[in-house]
């Protein structure tokens, strides 16, 4: 797909996630299957408008750039607090080394990636040079091996979000080449203080209702498809910001898992699923007539979505009223979003709302994030795999 072809609004979000989430040109490229050519282009387009700095902004700059170094000094210090309380040890004529300086190098090593290394080293008066000639005594083999597998470790729980857990990173490691078996990436894991981010549980309660008068529920949870674009679902929820709430539709295709379309807005109407399913219609251009299930919200009972529907070759199927479950794929994603990034931070404008949100879909479920449904691989993987199977046979 051509350049051209994105709407204003996608690449204002892509280069958003250049300019204001700190992303690499070349991974936003290739997570979002563009050229960086064409976003290196959209970013002059969208940065032309804004007027130069003023000089109180430039100060204002400056001044958190100053509030955020005494705040990491401030809490290197507090972490540290038990070095500067450990005294020096004498034994005879001779001072033996002390308890700080044998601690000191072990602290910068095991908080690096947190705070920097010459920030530590100012705060905790070691020489930098003198650090990484501590970093480069000789260690046993096992050592090196732990600590090679321990950042692997990290890095791959990083880039999921801090959402996966040691069975997903063991899996993440086979794929890198590592030989490593699930307990001892269990046992780094615990060690390096990762764990899978786990998100409270609600009550159960009893799910019935009745079926929709005017559409059937055709899909009848028949959740495993054997094609892409046969069968989507969609749904709606809400997502509370300091400005009141926002409100996301999602369009999901159910033989890979991907997030196909999505819309958000400040109203619950029937536009914001409209908008879902527009850009799914425009992203995915299906040639044969694709079945879209949803619940019976008023947004899908509209004239607006009927007469869409007919418009784009969709066959409408809806599910029991108030029974969550024949939608449980979009409930599901919907769960995840929540636990893995919205519950873990307070947003303070739908703008950096729809940024997170940008960043979780385009950025992580869909190219990124495992799904165990489709053998431990993203929805980008999974289809561009089947493609090739496909093209194969």
């Amino acid at each position: 797909m051509g350049a051209g072809n994105f709407m204003d609004e996608f690449k204002r979000d892509a280069v958003a996630q250049i300019t204001e989430r700190g992303y690499p040109s070349k991974e936003v490229s290739a997570r979002l299957g563009v050229s960086t050519h064409s976003l290196y282009a959209w970013k002059r387009k969208f940065t032309m408008a804004v007027s130069g700095d003023t000089e109180k902004d430039a100060e204002i700059r400056r001044l958190k750039r100053e509030l955020v170094r005494v705040s990491e000094e401030c809490d290197i210090l507090k972490k540290s607090h038990r070095i500067f309380r450990s005294g020096c040890k004498v034994s005879g004529a001779s001072e033996a080394p002390s308890v700080q300086a044998r601690w000191r190098p072990a602290f910068v090593a095991e908080h690096r990636g947190q705070s920097s290394v010459r920030t530590m080293c100012r705060c905790l008066r070691v020489q930098p040079s003198g650090f990484y000639a501590w970093l480069k005594a000789p260690l046993s083999a096992r050592a090196q091996k732990d600590r090679r597998q321990t950042e692997l470790l990290q890095k791959a729980w990083a880039e999921s979000g801090k959402i996966y857990g040691y069975r997903k990173l063991h899996d993440d490691l086979v794929e890198q080449g590592e030989s490593i078996c699930p307990n001892r990436v269990a046992r780094l894991a615990q060690l390096a203080g990762i764990k899978a981010q786990i998100g409270y549980r609600r009550r159960p309660g009893s799910y019935g209702g009745k079926p929709s008068v005017v559409v059937d529920n055709t899909l009848d949870r028949k959740f495993d498809v054997e094609a892409p674009d046969k069968v989507w679902v969609t749904d709606i929820t809400y997502i509370r910001t300091q400005e009141g709430f926002v409100y996301l539709a999602v369009v999901i295709d159910l033989y890979s898992r991907r997030v196909v379309g999505w819309s958000m807005q400040s109203r619950q109407t029937t536009d914001v699923v409209l908008q879902a399913l527009m850009i799914a219609v425009w992203r995915r251009k299906p040639k044969n007539k694709v079945l879209i299930h949803s619940d019976q919200g008023c947004q899908f009972t509209s004239m607006d979505w009927a007469a869409f529907l007919r418009a784009h070759n969709l066959e409408h199927s809806m599910s029991r009223r108030g029974n969550c479950h024949d939608n449980a794929v979009a409930e599901s994603f919907f769960h995840l979003l929540k636990r893995e990034r919205i519950r873990r931070r307070t947003y303070r404008t739908r703008k950096d709302t729809r940024q997170d949100v940008f960043d979780y879909i385009e950025m992580f479920s869909n190219p990124k994030r495992k799904h165990a449904r489709n053998g431990m691989l993203s929805p980008a993987d999974f289809e561009r795999r089947q493609m090739r199977r496909r093209e194969a046979a």
